[in-house]
């Protein structure tokens, strides 16, 4: 069995040597860099945030000697490609400064019963939350539908989208006190009766505009799609009602049998499912048209194929998934939380754009495991407001590491994004980051124990045998006592895959336990690929573009301002071989190589392919936008996603520039340039505009694509 090294090899880079744009530095001071309440900054330049971050993260280690050990260690990987999450950096070692914050990016709310006491009572602890910095997700579906009799109360009730708009007021409100956006999930079943109101819901201008929104898509739904049958909408039936009505649970033309997150109250089989009651029937492809015509227009609701995220979740045995963190890439229990980490791809990177371009896999793997004790240590310092919130973290010690710039690395590496070359490369980097994780899982259980979920005692349930049927014929029988570890790593569907490629590994896994329940998921890394990597390519994803712009919210100004961005291979390629390149030039002198490609130049089936190839070692889930052309065809499009089920994808998520409906954070030049804005200001005047055009109104001056999309949303003049 390999074991995980850990002794640090420096070497220099070419991507190292690529000076920082000025909107890298511009971000860094303004979101991550420590600075005293009078504004003096306390991190002198980025090395001293590294500084920082690894001597607070260091801290956690046993002894004087481990600390300053460690400290090295930390410091020689946050130098040499590794970058935790947003809450990290700008939290690990600041207590003294904002010591109501937390390092934690990802959480999850609690199960929010169907009663207006929980509801609230879940506004109260989100907005906690919020003011800590982490994100939130919520399943809203588990709240009766609208129009469903409240006997409590003598009424009928508002339905679940109401709620939400509460929720969306809380955010908005606590975001704008601190001075960062809020970030929230929403998921809704597929098979609620309210989920067509949900799938419109963004139709309206400015509502939900501080949610994501995801819709929870099983496997029973994309068969119906597949093979046009009825679907039926259903929600749970109380048993004092059922009892009170005299409903005939065998009828089933009334009752259907589904998984849900809560069973008190409720009629349950003997396999865990509950009733619910059938409130109507449709086409499936009815309502998937739906779906899809919002998702085309307006890049939601998003998909999660909730029944393949519990299958392959390594907690299995004690989690029911039903929401996630607001970018989707941790599916989390109720009051779970994830921390996160990325390594910069682009920083192994040797000899990029030329016959001799290789990747240094062996400081990769030297980074990729000090990184995984560095996000261990995150899990003592969490800061988490709620206590539900900071048990499940130290139960679990769930991290999420990942990558970022895997499209600049492919393009330096003269590879095209979605070539068969590139979905190789993907899933190598991918396993590679994955085995030398689970490697160090092992280490620090030796060392410092397992998680401690993975130490307890579970009692072998009927719906454990309805989804683990291999348990059954491995002898054990419902009531047996098993221990977490076993259900771990012997019967997780995920690190049955590990078992492939390393079985004594998991075989200690199973023996011993490992420190974490779980290792990986890629997340968008939008703000620290843009500045601490000097906007390599988000993520999974391969650059937007080579020249655009982003929209940032800046405190105190009106609306969204418009920065100018260079992806990192451009600037690589111009600094190490062409300083006159530029993209879409016309003469030799100036032409960029053909494997320089965006994002529109990759197909949504490449898209899915590139994420289909890492989810095979990704434990969590990926963050992963298809961008399509506007004029894309709308049947090709709706393909998409049953592709991204067929492949066996968590969920899937696409854009489609429509600034009728809304202003993205990356924008094209051209596309700006190509659209025209007519809107009425609030003194009367009529403008009309090209969306790059400048306009100056109110004593400040606007892009016309934000100052629009700022008026249209509500949100002008309240950052």
């Amino acid at each position: 069995m390999k074991t995980a090294h850990l002794q640090p090899v420096d070497r220099t880079t070419a991507a190292a040597d690529v000076p920082m744009q000025p909107a890298s530095w511009d971000i860094w001071d303004k979101k991550y860099r420590l600075k005293a309440k009078d504004g003096r900054p306390i991190d002198e330049m980025i090395d001293g945030t590294y500084q920082r971050v690894a001597k607070a993260l260091a801290a956690v280690e046993a002894t004087p000697e481990l600390r300053e050990h460690w400290y090295e260690k930390f410091l020689w990987a946050l130098r040499h490609g590794a970058i935790p999450a947003g809450r990290i950096i700008s939290n690990a070692g600041a207590w003294e400064h904002k010591p109501a914050t937390s390092t934690i990016n990802c959480t999850v709310s609690g199960t929010i019963r169907d009663s207006m006491d929980d509801i609230l009572r879940k506004v109260h602890e989100a907005g906690l939350t919020l003011k800590s910095g982490a994100g939130i997700g919520y399943e809203f579906s588990t709240l009766r539908p609208r129009g469903a009799y409240v006997s409590g109360a003598g009424a009928y009730t508002s339905g679940p989208l109401s709620f939400m708009d509460i929720y969306d007021k809380m955010c908005f409100t606590v975001s704008s006190a601190g001075g960062r956006r809020g970030a929230q999930m929403g998921t809704f079943d597929i098979g609620h009766p309210d989920v067509m109101e949900f799938v419109r819901a963004k139709r309206e201008a400015g509502r939900l505009r501080q949610f994501n929104l995801s819709l929870l898509i099983t496997r029973e739904f994309m068969e119906a799609v597949k093979h046009d049958a009825d679907w039926l909408l259903a929600f749970p039936l109380l048993a004092k009602e059922a009892e009170q009505d005299s409903v005939d649970l065998r009828d089933a033309a009334k009752i259907v049998w589904r998984d849900w997150p809560i069973t008190e109250d409720l009629i349950v089989n003997e396999v865990g499912q509950v009733a619910c009651k059938i409130y109507r029937k449709i086409r499936a492809r009815r309502l998937w048209d739906v779906i899809m015509a919002s998702t085309y227009d307006y890049a939601e609701p998003g998909f999660i194929l909730i029944d393949r995220a519990n299958e392959m979740n390594n907690n299995w045995f004690c989690e029911n998934l039903r929401a996630s963190n607001p970018c989707g890439e941790q599916m989390l229990p109720p009051y779970g939380s994830c921390l996160l980490g990325s390594v910069n791809l682009t920083q192994f990177v040797q000899n990029p754009f030329t016959d001799k371009a290789r990747f240094d896999w062996e400081t990769y793997r030297n980074v990729v495991a000090i990184f995984t004790r560095m996000l261990d240590n995150v899990v003592e310092i969490n800061g988490l407001p709620l206590e539900q919130q900071r048990r499940e973290i130290l139960g679990k010690r769930r991290h999420g590491m990942g990558y970022l710039g895997l499209g600049s690395t492919l393009t330096m590496l003269r590879m095209k994004y979605g070539s068969p070359e590139s979905l190789v490369f993907t899933e190598e980097a991918t396993r590679e980051m994955a085995l030398t994780g689970w490697r160090v899982a092992l280490e620090l259980a030796r060392e410092k124990g397992p998680a401690p979920i993975l130490e307890q005692d579970f009692t072998v349930t009927a719906e454990m045998l309805r989804k683990r049927p291999e348990m059954a014929r491995d002898g054990i029988k419902e009531g047996d006592t098993v221990k977490g570890r076993v259900l771990h790593a012997r019967y997780s569907r995920y690190l049955r895959q590990v078992a492939e490629a390393e079985p004594e590994l998991v075989a200690e896994l199973a023996r011993i336990g490992a420190r974490f329940t779980h290792h990986s998921s890629i997340a968008p890394t939008g703000t620290i690929a843009l500045s601490l990597a000097n906007n390599a390519s988000n993520g999974i994803e391969p650059s937007f573009a080579h020249h655009y712009f982003r929209n940032v919210i800046r405190p105190g100004k009106k609306s969204k301002e418009k920065v100018d961005v260079f992806s990192f291979e451009l600037l690589a390629y111009r600094h190490l071989i062409n300083p006159k390149a530029m993209p879409g030039a016309e003469s030799a002198g100036q032409r960029l190589p053909d494997y320089f490609i965006a994002a529109d130049d990759v197909t949504p089936k490449q898209h899915v392919d590139i994420q289909a190839a890492a989810q095979k070692w990704i434990d969590s889930s990926i963050s992963k936008t298809a961008n399509v052309p506007t004029d894309f065809p709308y049947e090709d499009f709706k393909n998409i996603y049953l592709y991204a089920y067929e492949q066996g994808l968590k969920g899937c998520t696409t854009f489609r520039f429509n600034p009728e409906a809304f202003q993205g954070v990356l924008v094209k030049e051209q596309d700006l340039a190509n659209t025209r804005y007519r809107f009425v200001l609030e003194d009367g005047s009529e403008v009309e505009a090209k969306g790059n055009e400048e306009i100056e109104y109110d004593g400040e001056i606007h892009t016309a694509a934000n100052l629009y999309d700022a008026l249209k949303e509500g949100y002008y003049g309240k950052w």
